[in-house]
Protein backbone atom coordinates (compact mmCIF):
# COMPACT_ATOMS: atom_id res chain seq x y z
CA UNK A 1 0.00 0.00 0.00
CA UNK A 2 0.89 3.24 -1.16
CA UNK A 3 -0.16 6.77 0.12
CA UNK A 4 1.05 10.28 -1.76
CA UNK A 5 0.63 13.25 -0.19
CA UNK A 6 0.41 15.47 -2.62
CA UNK A 7 1.73 18.98 -3.19
CA UNK A 8 1.26 21.73 -5.67
CA UNK A 9 4.91 21.26 -7.10
CA UNK A 10 4.34 17.26 -7.52
CA UNK A 11 1.05 16.93 -7.88
CA UNK A 12 0.87 15.70 -11.89
CA UNK A 13 3.89 13.81 -11.44
CA UNK A 14 2.81 11.81 -8.26
CA UNK A 15 -1.10 11.29 -10.05
CA UNK A 16 0.57 9.98 -13.57
CA UNK A 17 4.23 8.64 -13.62
CA UNK A 18 4.32 7.61 -10.15
CA UNK A 19 1.16 5.98 -10.48
CA UNK A 20 2.31 4.15 -13.60
CA UNK A 21 5.24 3.36 -11.86
CA UNK A 22 3.19 1.80 -8.87
CA UNK A 23 0.72 -0.01 -11.01
CA UNK A 24 3.47 -1.50 -13.78
CA UNK A 25 6.94 -2.00 -11.88
CA UNK A 26 6.35 -2.44 -9.00
CA UNK A 27 2.64 -3.87 -8.68
CA UNK A 28 1.20 -2.50 -5.61
CA UNK A 29 -1.72 -3.43 -4.72
CA UNK A 30 -3.21 -0.66 -3.31
CA UNK A 31 -2.36 3.19 -3.96
CA UNK A 32 -3.65 6.17 -2.61
CA UNK A 33 -3.08 9.91 -3.36
CA UNK A 34 -4.49 12.87 -1.14
CA UNK A 35 -4.11 16.72 -1.31
CA UNK A 36 -3.95 18.09 1.90
CA UNK A 37 -4.64 21.19 0.45
CA UNK A 38 -7.97 20.19 -0.98
CA UNK A 39 -8.75 17.02 0.79
CA UNK A 40 -12.02 16.67 -1.25
CA UNK A 41 -9.50 15.74 -4.21
CA UNK A 42 -7.98 12.34 -3.40
CA UNK A 43 -8.14 8.68 -4.88
CA UNK A 44 -7.83 5.30 -4.04
CA UNK A 45 -6.63 2.50 -6.90
CA UNK A 46 -6.85 -0.79 -6.11
CA UNK A 47 -4.74 -3.33 -8.97
CA UNK A 48 -6.96 -6.03 -10.29
CA UNK A 49 -5.59 -7.44 -13.22
CA UNK A 50 -2.18 -5.98 -13.34
CA UNK A 51 -4.25 -2.45 -13.59
CA UNK A 52 -5.55 0.11 -11.56
CA UNK A 53 -9.36 0.47 -10.78
CA UNK A 54 -10.48 3.64 -9.12
CA UNK A 55 -11.98 2.75 -5.60
CA UNK A 56 -14.86 4.35 -4.23
CA UNK A 57 -15.60 6.32 -1.90
CA UNK A 58 -18.32 5.69 1.53
CA UNK A 59 -18.91 7.92 3.73
CA UNK A 60 -15.42 9.52 3.20
CA UNK A 61 -13.27 6.74 3.50
CA UNK A 62 -12.01 3.70 1.09
CA UNK A 63 -11.66 0.29 2.09
CA UNK A 64 -7.88 -0.89 2.04
CA UNK A 65 -8.69 -4.63 1.37
CA UNK A 66 -4.60 -5.51 1.35
CA UNK A 67 -4.79 -3.91 5.16
CA UNK A 68 -8.35 -4.66 6.32
CA UNK A 69 -8.95 -1.37 7.50
CA UNK A 70 -10.62 1.83 5.89
CA UNK A 71 -8.76 4.79 5.22
CA UNK A 72 -10.65 7.94 6.20
CA UNK A 73 -11.17 11.58 5.73
CA UNK A 74 -11.00 12.76 9.21
CA UNK A 75 -11.66 16.24 10.66
CA UNK A 76 -9.69 17.13 13.94
CA UNK A 77 -6.76 18.06 15.65
CA UNK A 78 -3.09 16.66 15.33
CA UNK A 79 -0.07 18.49 16.53
CA UNK A 80 -1.95 21.46 17.42
CA UNK A 81 -3.29 21.96 13.41
CA UNK A 82 -7.04 21.22 13.18
CA UNK A 83 -7.83 20.33 8.95
CA UNK A 84 -9.27 16.86 7.31
CA UNK A 85 -6.11 14.69 8.13
CA UNK A 86 -6.31 10.92 6.66
CA UNK A 87 -6.67 8.31 9.44
CA UNK A 88 -7.12 4.85 9.37
CA UNK A 89 -10.29 3.17 11.10
CA UNK A 90 -11.21 -0.40 11.11
CA UNK A 91 -13.77 -1.96 8.99
CA UNK A 92 -16.55 -1.20 11.52
CA UNK A 93 -14.86 3.19 11.17
CA UNK A 94 -13.82 2.79 14.56
CA UNK A 95 -10.14 4.72 14.62
CA UNK A 96 -7.38 3.63 15.18
CA UNK A 97 -6.05 5.44 18.17
CA UNK A 98 -3.37 8.11 17.71
CA UNK A 99 -0.94 8.50 19.91
CA UNK A 100 -1.96 11.32 21.94
CA UNK A 101 -5.19 9.61 22.46
CA UNK A 102 -3.48 6.31 23.64
CA UNK A 103 -1.72 8.32 26.50
CA UNK A 104 -5.27 10.04 27.16
CA UNK A 105 -6.51 6.78 27.50
CA UNK A 106 -3.83 5.57 29.70
CA UNK A 107 -3.90 8.47 31.62
CA UNK A 108 -7.63 7.98 32.16
CA UNK A 109 -7.40 4.47 32.96
CA UNK A 110 -4.47 5.10 35.67
CA UNK A 111 -6.65 8.19 37.25
CA UNK A 112 -9.35 5.42 37.29
CA UNK A 113 -7.52 2.98 39.31
CA UNK A 114 -6.08 5.38 41.78
CA UNK A 115 -9.56 6.72 42.36
CA UNK A 116 -10.92 2.71 42.76
CA UNK A 117 -7.81 2.19 45.25
CA UNK A 118 -8.53 5.34 46.77
CA UNK A 119 -12.26 4.62 47.77
CA UNK A 120 -10.83 1.04 48.41
CA UNK A 121 -8.43 2.67 51.15
CA UNK A 122 -11.42 4.81 52.49
CA UNK A 123 -13.97 1.88 53.22
CA UNK A 124 -11.39 0.04 54.85
CA UNK A 125 -10.80 2.60 57.18
CA UNK A 126 -14.50 2.91 57.35
CA UNK A 127 -14.96 -0.73 58.59
CA UNK A 128 -12.00 -0.19 60.88
CA UNK A 129 -13.49 3.07 62.80
CA UNK A 130 -16.92 1.01 62.69
CA UNK A 131 -15.35 -1.82 64.63
CA UNK A 132 -13.52 -0.17 66.66
CA UNK A 133 -16.34 1.80 67.86
CA UNK A 134 -18.54 -1.58 68.48
CA UNK A 135 -15.37 -2.89 70.50
CA UNK A 136 -15.11 0.31 72.95
CA UNK A 137 -19.28 0.07 72.85
CA UNK A 138 -17.97 -3.35 74.53
CA UNK A 139 -15.45 -2.24 76.51
CA UNK A 140 -12.50 -3.28 74.62
CA UNK A 141 -10.03 -0.34 73.83
CA UNK A 142 -9.09 -1.42 70.26
CA UNK A 143 -5.84 0.47 71.15
CA UNK A 144 -4.66 -2.22 73.50
CA UNK A 145 -5.39 -4.94 71.15
CA UNK A 146 -2.34 -6.78 69.58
Amino acid sequence: VVIELLSESTAKKDKTSKKDIYQNQLKVAESFWFDPFKPDECQGLALSQRVYQELPIHNDSFTSQSLGLKLALWHGRYKNVETTWLRWATLEGDYLLLPQEIEAKRAEAEAKRADQEREEKEQALQRAARLAQILREQGIDPDQLG
